[in-house]
């Protein structure tokens, strides 16, 4: 008699195994500890003191993130992908497009955009594919946001995109240590005070020449 061969049990064996859920849960939580720890106290934090924060064991953190570099590229290219969001979250919420400008500028705040400069001075491939997709994500998002209100004449038309990522990462770049922040109080109050002078009627000329996406990806 002949017997039926089981066709099912290799499909089976080439399936790859999903992630149980508490391991995704720990992975999350040790990206959102590194990403806390990296804004509070700089890109070199101890990863024992991430893991701890993240209430995870040593051994779990290195299982996920062998090196400080793989921690550092997962939380780059977290705070990257969830900036983007808040700026399509913003063009979807808000009608008016300078509104919708000054609503993802307060988002990307809370995200702690500025936190990425630190980060990317650190040794990891800035060139990885994925990084550079997410750049280029973000990047286009923001330059629809500026776009937008700047055909609507509700944004000076002498800034670029540029400049609004400029002074997102110069007054969201926390300081390292423990003495400045309280820092973080003021944020919103001078993002305020810089939305108000992007917007249009210009009320004075400004000196030297616009910030491009170029000017910011150079390296000299």
């Amino acid at each position: 008699m002949d017997t039926v061969a089981d066709t099912t049990a290799p499909a089976a064996q080439r399936r790859t195994p999903r992630p149980r859920a508490d391991a995704l849960r720990n992975r999350e939580r040790i990206v959102t500890a590194a990403r806390e720890m990296f804004v509070e106290f700089g890109p070199d934090v101890p990863l024992d003191d991430v893991a701890r924060r993240a209430g995870v064991g040593n051994a779990t953190l290195y299982r996920n993130f062998p090196d400080r570099a793989a921690l550092t590229h997962e939380v780059v290219l977290a705070v990257t992908s969830r900036t983007t969001l808040r700026a399509e979250e913003a063009v979807a919420a808000e009608a008016d497009p300078f509104a919708a400008l000054s609503r993802f500028v307060h988002a990307a705040a809370d995200e702690r955009i500025g936190a990425l400069c630190p980060m990317l001075s650190g040794v990891f491939d800035k060139d990885h594919p994925d990084l550079l997709a997410a750049r280029g994500r973000l990047e286009e998002a923001v330059e629809g946001l500026v776009s937008r209100a700047m055909s609507a004449g509700r944004l000076r038309t002498d800034i670029a995109v540029g400049d609004v990522l400029v002074a997102l990462s110069q007054l969201t770049r926390p300081l390292p240590g423990t003495a400045c922040l309280d820092i973080d109080r003021f944020t919103h109050r001078h993002l305020q005070l810089f939305l108000d002078g992007l917007e249009a009627p210009a009320r004075s000329v400004l000196p030297g020449s616009a910030a491009t996406l170029e000017n910011l990806r150079r390296r000299d």
